[in-house]
């Protein structure tokens, strides 16, 4: 099974692109998939890329399996969505190594606070978090994060991979249930 490629969006696949953000957003929890934010999405696909995004697909053996779009003069990464058919699969972590060949010196971002699981993920990734600030047009908190190349992550003490868990576990690990002996 060979792995996804990923390459420009051709402009008839934009409803499609459009179709995989939804779907992948929707897969957060934070909304609901309706026809009236798949016409907004579809809306916006086609007004970014007026406005300079550039934007790839993983395609899957022609079907499209993830989004990324860029703003390469503001070096900034602006979506990438993974299918939830393909979400595990290391297929973000491609994505995001596709990014830093694009973008090799630095990439700034933004992430909905309500979704941990992603901005959890880019600070694994080596992006440091900058700020916070709501985004007027949605209502939603932004996070914001930037990476530098050779530039080492400053992670919070909450988030730093060195320091042990206090109860001997590593990151991650769960705590045993103790058995009891009469069980």
């Amino acid at each position: 099974m060979s792995a996804p490629v990923i390459r420009p969006a051709r402009a008839e696949e934009y409803d499609e692109v459009a179709g995989l953000w939804m779907d992948s957003w929707v897969s957060t929890g934070l909304a609901e998939a309706s026809n009236f934010l798949l016409a907004n999405l579809r809306a916006r696909v086609r007004h970014e890329i007026e406005k300079g995004w550039s934007l790839f697909v993983a395609d899957d053996r022609g079907a499209l399996a993830a989004m990324l779009a860029l703003h390469l003069p503001e070096k900034y990464l602006d979506q990438l969505f993974v299918a939830p058919e393909h979400q595990g699969k290391n297929l973000g972590r491609t994505l995001l190594a596709f990014t830093r060949q694009q973008l090799p010196d630095e990439i700034w971002l933004r992430c909905v606070r309500e979704n941990e699981k992603a901005w959890r993920w880019y600070e694994r990734e080596d992006f440091v978090f900058e700020k916070e600030e709501v985004e007027p047009m949605t209502g939603f908190v932004m996070k914001h994060y930037r990476w530098k190349k050779d530039e080492p992550a400053r992670r919070s003490r909450w988030h730093c991979r060195a320091l042990p868990h206090p109860h001997g576990r590593k990151p991650g690990q769960r705590r045993r249930r103790q058995r009891h002996p009469w069980l």
